[in-house]
């Protein structure tokens, strides 16, 4: 209630409190929902790779249709890898790893599928006067060696175009037999080769089984259904089923020595400056190894050197002018491809590069391949 009394002359007026200055609340944040952000961006990314896998299976197939380079193996692209003046050239295929038809490349083509459509390219390419096979392999398949070998002989026969073999590091048994059909073999004199052979691995795991009372339970339709279990004991395995199996590693090492035999007498028919197999060349072939100055010695080899000494020797066998540039076909990867892997159904296995694929040798299989790449 006011006063209304009249001030006091003299005296202050009465002192009055403001009222309060309401100001609005600062606007709260909506926080963002990353979670939600960061989902829809994958399915944006796999929307937009599944796209373009679409695309590139359409543009692959009709690719396929319309090049004779590619038809339905391994795209493949060509690479210069040392250019030099005119026309001529020189394909370079390596034979690196373990030779296998079974494992497959990232397009899911094996060894031999690439090797063949390499060579299906050297051959219609006019430029290309001839050919260096880079090999660096202990071997590999009994069944992959002598299929890329009879890759090698009819392309010899047929274009007319020389192989020359490059010989790395190592270039033993099936790294051997595929070389020994080409018409020139150079080698470093201390490249690993030879190895001349078959082999059949496995393990008798019966002493393991009977130490922890694991009996196996076998019905088999014949005798030797069984044969190359690892479950029997030693006595249980007939003799007649290792006459049978010993028979099987002699044809096949027949093979490989007639190979050789072969080979190499062509090989020198062509090219009287070569060398040619000393006479007693069967006795070294019992699955001992040489080093490239040795092979030399006893005829498996034709020449010492590097790589640039098969190179000048691939211009001289093919009767080159000059210089010719070095090529490669290297394998094209697209997203067709790469969607095919995605798309595979069986485990993918991370690999560790090691300089040389660890071989996944199988029992009761037959393998050209060095003795110490079985462990």
């Amino acid at each position: 209630m006011e006063s209304n009394t009249p001030p006091i002359p003299g005296t202050p007026p009465p002192f009055h409190i403001p009222p309060p200055v309401i100001t609005a609340p600062p606007p709260t944040r909506v926080p963002r929902r990353w979670g939600w952000i960061i989902v829809s961006s994958i399915l944006f990314v796999m929307l937009a790779f599944s796209v373009l896998m679409n695309i590139g299976s359409v543009f692959s197939g009709m690719g396929n249709v319309t090049s004779s380079h590619h038809g339905v193996g391994p795209r493949l692209d060509e690479v210069t890898v040392e250019d030099h003046s005119g026309s001529d050239k020189i394909a370079v295929i390596p034979i690196e790893g373990i030779i296998s038809s079974r494992m497959a490349d990232r397009g899911g083509f094996n060894m031999v599928d690439i090797v063949k459509a390499q060579l299906k390219r050297a051959d219609e390419d006019d430029d290309v006067k001839g050919v260096i096979l880079r090999v660096d392999s202990p071997g590999g398949e009994v069944l992959a060696s002598d299929d890329i070998a009879n890759l090698l002989r009819e392309f010899q026969e047929d274009s007319g175009k020389p192989i020359v073999v490059s010989m790395g590091s190592l270039a033993a048994s099936g790294g051997y037999y595929v070389a020994a059909p080409c018409e020139w073999i150079v080698a470093n004199e201390l490249t690993i080769t030879g190895s001349i052979g078959v082999i059949m691995h496995g393990y008798n795991y019966r002493g393991l089984m009977d130490k922890i009372g694991l009996k196996p339970d076998v019905y088999k339709s014949g005798k030797f259904k069984d044969m190359l279990s690892g479950d029997r004991l030693q006595s249980e395995v007939p003799p007649e089923e290792r006459a049978m199996v010993q028979k099987l590693i002699d044809e096949t090492y027949a093979k490989f020595k007639s190979v050789v035999g072969e080979g190499r007498n062509a090989a020198n028919d062509m090219n009287k400056d070569g060398r040619a197999l000393v006479s007693d060349w069967a006795s070294y072939a019992d699955g001992r190894v040489f080093s490239g100055k040795e092979a030399r010695e006893l005829g498996f080899v034709d020449e010492l050197g590097g790589f640039d000494t098969a190179v000048k020797r691939t211009l001289k066998l093919a009767k080159v002018k000059g210089e010719a540039s070095i090529i490669e076909y290297r394998q094209r990867m697209d997203f067709a491809d790469l969607f095919s892997i995605w798309g595979k159904s069986e485990a993918q296995v991370v690999k560790v590069d090691i300089g040389m694929d660890a071989p996944k040798l199988e029992a009761g299989r037959m393998y050209f391949i060095m003795s110490t790449y079985l462990h």
